[in-house]
C-alpha cells in the first residue's frame, strides 16, 4: 500500500508539474536555492518532478515491481512507517554528493526519484541475489546486475556525459544495502549464504 502512496503521489506532482514549469522548478534541485536561500526541502521534492513521462514511467514501473518486497521487509524489521522513512531519506543520500559537488553551479539542476529507486532496487539484491531481473526483457540475475549496475554508474559518473544523474543511481543503490543491514544486522550473512547457494 505505501508503494502505491509513493507511485501515486509521484504521478500527480510529476503530472501537475509537467504543465506549471514554474512549480517544476521551485521543486527541481537547484543547489544555489539550497546554498543561499535555504530551501532544504528541494533535497526531497525532486524526487517528486521528472523531465517526462518516459523518465517518470521507468522510475514508477521499477519501484512497482520491487517496492513492495523492500515494504514488507522494512515494516517487519524496523516499523510500520520505515519504508516511507527509507524512501525520502534515500532521496537525500543519493542526491547529497552531487549537491555538494555542484553547490556554486548555478547552470546545474536535478531531478526524479531514480536515486531512491535503486535503494528500493539494491534492498531487493539483497534480499535476493539470485532473483532474476529482466533488463530490456533480457533475463539477468540481481547479483550480476547489481555488480554491473554499480560499476556503469561510477563509470558514466567519471565521463560526465548526458544528462543522467549517474551519481544518485551509485549512491542511492549503496544506501540501499547500507540501510537494509542497519534494518537486520544479519543480512550480510544471510546474503552470503544465499549467493554460495544459487539454487536454494
Amino acid at each position: 500500500m505505501q508503494t502505491w502512496i509513493l507511485i501515486g503521489l509521484t504521478v500527480i506532482v510529476s503530472w501537475i508539474a509537467f504543465e506549471r514549469p514554474r512549480l517544476m522548478d521551485r521543486l527541481t534541485l537547484w543547489p544555489p536555492a539550497i546554498a543561499r536561500k535555504h530551501e532544504y526541502d528541494r533535497l526531497v521534492t525532486y524526487g517528486f518532478v521528472h523531465a517526462d513521462w518516459m523518465h517518470l514511467l521507468f522510475n514508477m514501473f521499477t519501484l512497482y515491481f520491487f517496492g513492495p518486497l523492500a515494504e514488507r521487509f522494512y515494516g517487519a524489521t524496523l516499523g510500520p512507517l520505515a519504508f516511507p522513512l527509507f524512501y525520502l531519506s534515500a532521496m537525500v543520500a543519493s542526491i547529497l554528493p552531487t549537491y555538494l559537488r555542484h553547490r556554486n553551479d548555478a547552470r546545474y539542476r536535478s531531478l526524479g526519484a531514480s536515486g531512491a529507486v535503486s535503494a528500493v532496487l539494491f534492498t531487493f539484491v539483497l534480499l535476493n541475489p539470485w532473483a532474476t531481473i529482466y533488463v530490456f526483457v533480457l533475463p539477468c540475475p540481481a547479483i550480476i546486475f547489481g555488480v554491473l549496475y554499480l560499476g556503469y554508474s561510477a563509470w558514466a559518473d567519471r565521463q560526465g556525459h548526458g544528462n543522467v544523474n549517474h551519481a544518485a543511481h551509485f549512491w542511492g543503490a549503496l544506501y540501499g544495502v547500507a540501510f537494509a543491514i542497519f534494518a537486520e544486522p544479519r543480512l550480510p550473512a544471510a546474503f552470503v549464504e544465499r549467493l554460495l547457494s544459487p539454487g536454494s
